[in-house]
């Protein structure tokens, strides 16, 4: 029997490919993470309520939901980095969009834009993901994916800083006075709406310089000789393969696994901004824990890519989802700092979960079925547009019983994690 620890998790013929790929999932991990905080961002300086405000995810993951199953088939027809092409030429357009959309001061048009954003996005995940997985040998595929995947909060802590130091702290919408009441509530209409400009402008700015970035990134990616990979997929239909794709039980299980993955990642960060302001912490301040549990996230991603050389990947997800069940059960519980240290620790058990399921789920499926296989796991970050603005609900009630609205809607992540438990436990009891 081959031992797995001998055989290279990237070889030397495709290691600057899998270099520049795995660099764009810092690019959509900034955009990701750089995105969060503007709910509680918006929600001030537009004067909209919490639910409202989370439709900026409702706009970012829903770009995923629309455009998972266009780039599959896409990239079914032509190739990996012809998807990569177009996802970034996307991504730039919806990012070069918010000067427009500041310049009309529309809430509608920042939408927009984020939606264009994530079409690109979607493209590159549905791309990356199982390209990556192909360069190599299959039984060290979850490890690889796991490797390149940990530089994705590397590019979301980027993003975090960028919000935290140059945006969330450049905003006139959020100072407070000596009582700790924000100025910008007790102003007229006149000093309201030229703060408003500022603040918009203070957003825009990342966003538009986030365009060019990736305008240069799309010329690397295009001068660059990526390994071509032999597309059976088009020997066969793409109904045959969603046929196949349905009686795979492993497969379905792993595509709802994800979508409540993203769901609870995305509200636990979304939140904490939320959560430590109903602790009286402004939102600079409360965005340097959300850089804490990126951090955490961080490391935990490196040791539990090490662990999985000694414990099966599919029991490890089981018990990190047991643990984040557990760190989320405090947080509902518990009122003050220590439910936000419990919040930020939650980030920990986190970190192997999306690339865990996505490799679990695509595991043996047949080369035609993995374009379209993967882009139902990308579909299933629309997880992260639904499930924020029902939290959002739950915190715009004030109070739920003896809980705050912000503890209690806690609730929504924890039975997330309970489902992820459940497949964990599926996939080597029943599916194995």
């Amino acid at each position: 029997m081959t031992d797995t620890n001998k055989i290279p998790v990237v070889s030397k013929e495709v290691l600057l490919p899998f270099i520049i790929i795995t660099s764009l999932f810092a690019l959509w991990g900034f955009a990701n993470d750089i995105t969060n905080p503007m709910v509680a961002a918006f929600g001030t300086v537009m004067e909209i309520s919490t639910a409202k405000a989370a439709l900026v995810q409702f706009a970012f993951y829903g770009g995923y939901a629309t455009m998972a199953i266009p780039a599959a088939l896409f990239v079914r027809k032509y190739s990996y980095k012809k998807g990569i092409i177009l996802g970034l030429i996307l991504y730039a357009t919806g990012a070069l969009l918010f000067y427009p959309a500041a310049k009309f001061e529309v809430f509608g048009y920042f939408l927009v834009s984020l939606y264009i954003l994530t079409f690109g996005l979607a493209f590159l995940e549905t791309t990356a993901n199982p390209f990556i997985l192909s360069m190599g040998d299959e039984r060290t595929a979850t490890r690889r994916l796991n490797l390149a995947q940990a530089f994705n909060p590397i590019g979301s802590l980027f993003g975090m800083f960028v919000a935290s130091k140059f945006i969330l702290t450049a905003l006139d919408s959020d100072k407070r006075n000596a009582a700790g009441e924000l100025i910008f509530n007790t102003l007229d209409s006149v000093e309201k709406a030229a703060i408003r400009t500022h603040d918009l402008a203070i957003i825009r700015d990342p966003y538009v310089i986030l365009g060019f970035v990736v305008i240069g990134m799309l010329v690397i990616i295009s001068i660059t000789k990526m390994p071509k990979r032999a597309h059976k997929e088009n020997q066969t239909s793409a109904i045959s393969s969603f046929k196949r794709l349905f009686k795979n039980g492993k497969y379905k299980e792993g595509v709802i696994a994800q979508l409540f993955y993203v769901a609870a990642q995305i509200m636990c960060w979304t939140f904490i901004i939320q959560y430590a302001g109903n602790l009286g912490i402004p939102k600079a301040e409360a965005q340097n824990y959300n850089i804490v549990a990126m951090s955490i996230f961080l490391m935990s991603r490196f040791i539990s890519t090490f662990l999985m050389k000694y414990v099966n990947s599919r029991k490890l997800l089981m018990i990190f989802a047991l643990c984040a069940m557990c760190t989320i059960t405090g947080v509902i519980l518990i009122e003050g700092i220590l439910g936000l240290y419990l919040l930020v620790a939650t980030s920990a058990f986190m970190s192997l979960m999306f690339p865990t399921i996505y490799g679990i789920a695509l595991n043996g499926l047949k080369e035609e079925d993995t374009a379209l296989g993967a882009a139902g796991l990308v579909m299933a970050i629309v997880g992260g547009a639904l499930m924020p603005i029902l939290q959002g609900t739950l915190i715009d009630m004030g109070t739920i019983g003896p809980f705050s609205g912000v503890n209690f809607s806690f609730i929504l992540p924890f039975l997330c994690f309970a489902f992820i438990a459940i497949y964990g436990y599926r996939t080597f009891k029943v599916h194995d």
